[in-house]
């Protein structure tokens, strides 16, 4: 792979599996987010399920920087990309 402040030509079949995993980690993203602002709207109705959902609410940033993390690394790797 050319060094990265180089042009990159990905092949259609490189280009659908990017689109792929990108398709995938926003699925998962929103997933968390809609999680988040689910909780947050059962508290409001119902305040007595505050300390259940504060669990579900407390865990989505660390799901979704595990989502970010797998895509990077099956881009950097898709993409011969080596971290030093």
């Amino acid at each position: 792979m050319p060094p990265l402040n180089q042009p990159v030509t990905l092949t259609p079949a490189q280009v659908a599996d990017l689109n792929s995993k990108l398709s995938t980690m926003r699925h998962e993203i929103n997933n968390h987010l809609a999680l988040i602002v689910a909780a947050v709207e059962l508290i409001r109705l119902k305040p007595e399920t505050t300390p259940r959902m504060m669990e579900t609410i407390v865990g989505q940033p660390a799901r979704t920087t595990a989502s970010l993390l797998k895509f990077t690394t099956e881009f950097e790797k898709a993409m011969e990309i080596t971290r030093s």
